[in-house]
């Protein structure tokens, strides 16, 4: 739990997601639209993917990638993102994080 809340303060937006899932391409692809530089954590490259996993799990993430954070907030999953994207909130929240400058 420890280095998943560490990461996710790292930078203004960061992105757990794996590279096998369409969704956490979906979700990374939309924030690189939007002007966004994430962090992108690939669990299933780290050698503790499995356990950030279930971290991820025990903060309420189902499924538990793709999983964005902003300003070290956890926003969720790829539904999440999606209709703040729709409702026009995402990019107020990347302003507020200091990760767009629109």
């Amino acid at each position: 739990m420890d280095s998943v809340l560490r990461l996710a303060s790292q930078k203004a937006v960061v992105i757990f997601s794996k590279n096998s899932c369409c969704m956490s391409h979906a979700i990374k692809r939309l924030f690189y639209e939007l002007g966004v530089s994430p962090m992108i954590c690939e669990l299933d490259e780290q050698p503790n993917g499995r356990e950030m996993e279930r971290a991820l799990m025990r903060l309420g993430c189902t499924p538990p990638v793709p999983v964005v954070f902003i300003g070290g907030k956890l926003v969720g999953s790829a539904k999440n993102i999606l209709t703040f994207h729709i409702d026009g909130s995402l990019k107020i929240m990347l302003k507020d994080a200091g990760a767009l400058w629109l």
